[in-house]
C-alpha cells in the first residue's frame, strides 16, 4: 500500500511539472491566435502549444528518473529564507526567557 501512494504522489508531482511548460506554451499560442485568428495563426499556434506539452513530458520523465518528483516540487517550493527567519524567531525568544 505504501508503494501505491509513492507512485500516486510521483505522478501527482509528474503532473505538476508537465504543466508549467505546457502552461507557457498555451499562454503564447493565445498571444499568436487571439490577436488575429486566422486558420494559419491557430496551426502555429497549436504547435507552439504541443511543444510545451513535449518539453514539459520530457523534462518530466528526466526529473522523475533522476531525483523524482516529489523531491523536485519540494526544492521548488520550499522557502529556506522563512525557515531560516522562524529560526532565528526561536532562538531569540529562547535567549529572552
Amino acid at each position: 500500500m505504501h508503494r501505491v501512494f509513492e507512485y500516486i504522489m510521483e505522478i501527482i508531482g509528474w503532473l505538476q511539472i508537465v504543466a508549467s511548460p505546457l502552461l507557457i506554451g498555451l499562454g503564447i499560442a493565445a498571444f499568436i491566435y487571439f490577436p488575429n485568428p486566422t486558420e494559419t495563426r491557430m496551426i502555429f499556434a497549436i504547435l507552439v502549444a504541443v511543444l510545451g506539452l513535449f518539453i514539459g513530458i520530457v523534462w518530466a520523465n528526466k526529473i522523475w528518473k533522476t531525483k523524482g518528483t516529489m523531491w523536485f516540487v519540494s526544492q521548488i517550493s520550499a522557502t529556506p529564507d522563512l525557515e531560516n527567519l522562524t529560526r532565528k524567531e526561536t532562538e531569540k525568544n529562547k535567549s529572552n526567557h
